[in-house]
């Protein structure tokens, strides 16, 4: 993540193994073998502990950890959902961990950050959004063409409402993505710069070389941001994906 000669290439798509088809291209690219390791990583761990002699009644650490997700997960879940959201948790739960290696991970050097790509959070937005939009077609059929017109209004003001509630409706598709990938891309672009900045400092010598651990220790508090800010983006993009799946079990306003 860190050594490159632009703060934009750390998010260059290189492809790994080239393959196509035709004008179609199945290349594996370092994109896509991140999502594949990371999705590999959470599958080989939840089959561990699932398996006879890894789970144990007293929790070893890695079995607290996951249970502590668990947990989370759940509570979030069920505080934005209602008990009615168990049936998405297993859903929830794949989202929130997958985003919370993809983004930590991507702190790594040499790594790749998959959240760091509108194309990978908008296909996760995406998911969500038409999730929530077949729940609530489930839930109320055609009655949920009442979340376009709240109760009460003017009628001379209902054509303006409707075109605010169907634009507001279909915000989350894009919001949810765009909120992923900005926080992302603007925290390892910082941290770029200062880790240029600080070389510069260096290579220019003399007594030059001694100022460069000011940056080295804002550097330092800012990695530990963004850590936060890969657990806390995880913890938002779920938290919202609850709360609209919960408008859709919900219905109207």
């Amino acid at each position: 993540m860190f050594f490159f000669s632009s703060p934009l290439e750390q998010f260059e798509i290189i492809p790994l193994i080239p393959f196509g088809f035709g004008v179609i291209d199945f290349s594996l690219t370092n994109s896509s073998f991140f999502i594949i390791f990371i999705l590999s990583i959470f599958i080989i761990f939840v089959h561990l502990l699932s398996i006879k002699g890894f789970g144990f009644i007293v929790p070893n650490r890695w079995q607290l950890i996951l249970e502590n997700f668990y947990k989370f997960t759940l509570n979030i879940t069920l505080e934005n959902i209602g008990t009615k959201g168990q049936i998405y948790f297993p859903f929830i739960f794949c989202l929130f961990i997958f985003l919370i290696l993809s983004n930590s991970l991507g702190l790594v050097p040499y790594s790749f950050t998959v959240t760091s790509h509108l194309v990978v959070t908008f296909a996760l937005s995406a998911m969500v959004w038409f999730g929530k939009f077949i729940v609530g077609v489930q839930n109320h059929g055609i009655k949920l063409l009442g979340i376009l017109l709240p109760s009460g209004i003017p009628f001379a003001i209902v054509p303006f409402f409707v075109i605010v509630e169907f634009l507001s409706f279909l915000i989350p598709l894009v919001a949810l993505g765009v909120r992923l990938f900005a926080n992302i891309i603007a925290g390892h672009i910082l941290l770029k710069v200062i880790v240029g900045f600080c070389w510069s400092i260096i290579i220019a010598g003399g007594s030059m070389i001694f100022a460069h651990f000011i940056p080295i220790m804002v550097l330092f508090l800012l990695l530990f941001l963004e850590t936060a800010v890969a657990f806390i983006q995880a913890y938002v993009f779920t938290m919202l994906s609850c709360l609209i799946t919960g408008d859709m079990i919900r219905g109207g306003h």
